[in-house]
């Protein structure tokens, strides 16, 4: 069965962070689809259409998708599918599958595909809609249909994107400089909301269409106004997000050739006290199975970010250290806190709070049933916060998978006596 993950709309936009609010991605290759059964070659339908939306996600363009080799790939989803759950529901069945990282990127590179990873810049999307002569601020707690479209986007492509907190809503000079697109005012009401790149939209009618024509600041991506038009709300937003997702992608996703065949994984622990504990951390780690090396690139503080290059699937290697107890996994909300951030009353509920089924299982006709549709929505994120300063967060968009985060608590095995 695939491990539920939620994408929280806004948490992270009302973080109280540094500006600089790059994040890790959990979630990019789990992806939930329709199928009209669970029979055998349904679900192998169900197989490729998930796989074509991760190859999405993971290369950062819809191109991949006409690469010679994908198609042969897409008809052999189900070698790179680690788990599945059929869910139904009164509205029909859908899949959710979880493929393994190492795999999808392995299998981009094969037919010659950039791989982005799962350490992505977030943008803070201030977004003015012009809609029956009246103009509105998207925000972290809206639940209207622009607010749907843009979050179900920005699934679709992994795309970290937050919304501004709910009380700018009533600002009027603020929504006015935003469909100005005067950046000044804007930039000093983002300074204590987490985020790498600012984004300025309008969307109005136009034509008989809908119109959205945005600008960035930050990170050098300020180019200049950009638009697009589309019949619907969800069609606008799609090419909204996609467009934002080439851009990042055509600057932090690595070329196939690049990719090689020892992945290599962050791991950042907290809690390291000593030289003592700094040798047992790398010893006990260098002598897990999955392990091949272990660097030490980064000592602040407590702090530990080892490099780990690793045979097999990423949750191979998380499962062998759960094995020493010495190894405590941090929360979402644990690392924000450990970052000096905390979520303000009324933010909505962490993903990590919410129960599912472990991700890792062996793949099986897994079946349960959905009393709401809601739970059935495009399969979405958690957002974990980088921790760090901005060159640790450069660094890591150049790694391909998500940053493991740990306490060092030697204290925990004190009096277990293996074999009683």
């Amino acid at each position: 069965m695939v491990r539920q993950v939620l994408w929280v709309a806004g948490v992270l936009a009302a973080l109280a962070a540094t500006p600089a609010g790059a994040v890790s991605v959990t979630g990019l290759y789990s992806v939930d689809v329709p199928v009209r059964g669970s029979a055998p070659e349904q679900l192998r339908q169900g197989y490729a259409d998930g796989l074509q939306k991760v190859f999405v996600r993971v290369s950062g363009s819809r191109d991949v998708l006409q690469n010679e080799g994908v198609k042969a790939l897409l008809d052999d989803a189900e070698s790179l599918l680690q788990s599945y759950q059929v869910v139904r529901s009164d509205d029909g069945d859908r899949l959710r599958m979880s493929f393994g990282a190492v795999g999808v990127n392995n299998a981009l590179a094969s037919v010659n595909a950039p791989v982005w990873g799962a350490n992505r810049p977030l943008t803070l999307a201030w977004v003015a809609i012009e809609e029956g002569g009246a103009r509105s601020l998207l925000t972290s707690g809206g639940d209207n249909a622009w607010s749907q479209a843009f979050r179900r986007a920005a699934a679709d492509r992994g795309l970290p994107v937050a919304l501004p907190p709910e009380e700018r809503a009533g600002d009027r000079e603020l929504l006015s400089d935003i469909w100005g697109q005067f950046t000044s005012r804007v930039k000093s009401q983002s300074e204590n909301i987490g985020h790498d790149v600012m984004a300025l939209v309008r969307v109005n009618r136009s034509g008989g269409q809908w119109r959205a024509g945005w600008i960035f600041d930050g990170m050098g991506m300020d180019d200049g106004e950009q638009s697009v038009t589309a019949a619907t709300e969800q069609e606008l937003a799609e090419q909204v997000i996609g467009l934002w997702a080439d851009a990042y992608a055509s600057r932090y996703a690595v070329a196939a050739g690049d990719v090689g065949d020892l992945p290599r994984v962050d791991i950042v622990i907290r809690g390291v006290g000593s030289l003592q504990d700094y040798g047992n951390i790398i010893n006990l780690l260098d002598d897990l199975t999955p392990v091949q090396t272990v660097d030490a690139s980064r000592v602040a503080g407590d702090q530990l970010t080892l490099r780990v290059a690793f045979s097999g699937e990423l949750d191979q290697l998380q499962e062998y250290i759960a094995l020493d107890t010495r190894f405590v996994p941090l929360s979402d909300a644990e690392a924000a806190d450990m970052a000096g951030e905390s979520e303000p009353a009324g933010a909505p509920v962490s993903a990590g709070a919410a129960e599912g089924p472990a991700q890792g299982t062996e793949a099986s006709n897994a079946e349960v049933s959905s009393d709401t549709d809601e739970s059935l929505s495009d399969p979405l994120f958690v957002y974990q916060p980088l921790l760090g300063d901005m060159e640790e967060s450069e660094e890591a968009f150049e790694s391909l998978y998500e940053i493991l985060h740990y306490r060092w608590q030697p204290a925990s095995v004190i009096g277990t006596d293996v074999g009683e």
